[in-house]
């Protein structure tokens, strides 16, 4: 006979928060007994910031005091990012980011791969529409952003725009007005969607997101109040010149002679004029072309993104997994790209583009934790691998030749760097890294790069290339039906 336990509501609450506790960051009391305070890096959109904020009232909980926080992107800003101050005593902390670092103590993501990330780091990865959802609900004991916010977040980060009827002009727009006919969660996803696009406007301005971070609560209204104080404080355009200039990029685009559609797929190479404040979108190519189903559009920093219309409810192939489309086009050349070796020096020097003196640079243990073992050497392996240690702990432009000339005896094949620089989900995938082809740092002329009477640099026509087959293996689908 089983033996009924009756448990107080006291006992009750200490079981649940111990659960809640035990589900979050691993060793985080640990942690928290050797850090008082962290620095967060976070990716520059709606999800990386609230996330950031997410994180730094979870670090707060546990007595951990968020002194900075810095934008991380992917490429070659990586590893330009600052040093934290007071190194050792400030936490490195990496939000939001599907790319890993040894000198991080604590990552968290939620894109299905992760790559870079050191054993000894305490991790929460989870496939999810968002990584302030997993924060705010999943690791944290209490809630952190409500449930509302959360949803909108979740939408726009997941491009979930179709099943809860969202127009691109209502995420492609700046100025809020209350529509009475609409529900009170309606209006309450428009202005989410406001808060969206002002905060995309301004994400290249120097320090705008991270002063959204550190002085922002975990609340879209609180974020919206900051944004506005900083856009007055700053002299920032304003919403109707921001309003302005993406009707004209929109229109500008119509008839780009980069932009075309076959079979209802946009094909287009590069993102046209985006310099004026506000203008670019990402969705715009949607906006001007309505009925497509599918966008492939190569970038000229070796970069082929593919995403489906998130607008459209019917539409081709709604089923279709871009991943596996991208696993398929790279299967094309994959003997090609694992005979083709990139020495170590060219990642460093590539790595290394946008660095300056505060930089944390591109280390051994950056790539080691970023190809393991897929790297080939030569004879006097642990010896010349101690040496190279020492050597990338300097900058590449600080290297002597001698020092380069070591570090070309260490390769990984093209097809690593590519499998390891790649990913996305399952509507939207990427496949990067396609930059380093081609790159000699010793070339005499352009610092490593191809003089301008020279069409395209080798990374830029394998761009290309991949982009038309990309393309061609989604006609292919479409077709079969």
């Amino acid at each position: 006979m089983k033996r009924i336990v009756k448990l107080t509501e006291s006992k009750l609450n200490n079981i649940i928060k111990q659960v809640l506790v035990e589900s979050g960051i691993r060793d985080i009391n640990k942690i928290a007994d050797r850090y008082k305070k962290a620095k967060i890096y976070f990716h520059q959109d709606l999800d990386g910031v609230t996330t950031a904020i997410a994180m730094k009232e979870y670090l707060a909980q546990y007595g951990i005091e968020t002194v900075d926080c810095e934008v991380i992107q992917y490429g070659d800003k990586e590893w330009s990012i600052k040093k934290p101050e007071g190194s050792g005593d400030v936490m490195p902390v990496l939000v939001d980011f599907a790319h890993g670092k040894p000198m991080f103590v604590i990552h968290t993501d939620h894109h299905d791969t992760q790559a870079g990330v050191e054993s000894g780091t305490a991790t929460n990865f989870r496939s999810s529409r968002s990584n302030v959802e997993t924060i705010s609900q999943s690791i944290s004991p209490k809630e952190l952003f409500p449930t509302e916010d959360l949803t909108l977040i979740s939408t726009v980060d997941s491009a979930n725009f179709a099943p809860n009827d969202i127009s691109v002009d209502e995420v492609n727009n700046y100025i809020f007005n209350l529509d009475k006919d609409k529900s009170v969660p309606k209006n309450k996803m428009a202005l989410g969607l406001v808060i969206n696009k002002l905060l995309l406007a301004f994400k290249n301005k120097p320090d705008f997101l991270e002063e959204l971070v550190m002085q922002s609560t975990p609340s879209l209204l609180n974020i919206l109040t900051n944004i506005k104080r900083i856009m007055k404080e700053k002299g920032f355009a304003s919403v109707d010149v921001l309003q302005q200039n993406r009707d004209n990029y929109v229109q500008s685009m119509k008839n780009h002679p980069n932009v075309k559609v076959m079979d209802n797929i946009i094909v287009q190479y590069g993102g046209g004029n985006m310099m004026k404040p506000g203008s670019y979108d990402r969705y715009t190519p949607f906006k001007n072309n309505p009925e497509a189903d599918f966008i492939v559009i190569a970038w000229p920093l070796g970069l082929v993104q593919a995403s489906c219309n998130p607008f459209k409810k019917e539409r081709a192939l709604k089923g279709v997994n871009l991943g596996e489309v991208k696993d398929e086009v790279l299967s094309k050349w994959e003997t090609q790209l694992k005979q083709k070796e990139i020495p170590l020096s060219t990642i460093k020097w590539v790595s290394e583009n946008k660095l300056n003196t505060e930089s944390v640079g591109f280390t051994f243990k950056d790539f080691e934790a970023l190809y393991g073992e897929k790297f080939s050497k030569i004879n006097n392996g642990p010896e010349l691998l101690n040496i190279i240690n020492n050597i990338m702990q300097k900058p590449y432009n600080s290297l002597s030749d001698k020092q380069k000339s070591i570090m070309e005896k260490v390769t990984v094949s093209a097809w690593d760097i590519i499998q390891a620089n790649s990913g996305g989900h399952k509507c939207i995938t990427n496949i990067s890294g396609l930059s380093y082809l081609g790159k000699n740092p010793q070339k005499s002329f352009g610092g490593g790069g191809y003089q301008k009477s020279e069409e395209d640099s080798p990374s830029v026509k394998f761009t290309k290339m991949i982009q038309n087959e990309f393309v061609r293996v989604l006609q292919q689908k479409i077709q079969e039906g």
